[in-house]
């Protein structure tokens, strides 16, 4: 009875993954943290768009330099 359930179990996950299924993964991989770092915004004063991780933050409004920011 155990060995029928398992072999169902194990075919279903076959089948699923067949399919085009994505089990969920726990946390995040290198590459969706590199995708949030390249993302681009917009600087408040000037309009030019620059990474997230080249930004400066005030206010919680994005500056691309030192210049724009208030």
């Amino acid at each position: 009875m155990i060995l029928k359930l398992l072999i169902f179990a194990i075919a279903g996950l076959f089948i699923y993954k067949f399919f085009g299924g994505k089990l969920p993964k726990i946390g995040k991989s290198a590459d969706e943290k590199k995708l949030d770092e390249d993302t681009l915004v917009e600087c408040e004063a000037c309009g030019t768009y620059v990474t997230i991780k080249e930004t400066l933050i005030v206010d919680a409004k994005y500056y691309c330099s030192n210049e724009c920011k208030p």
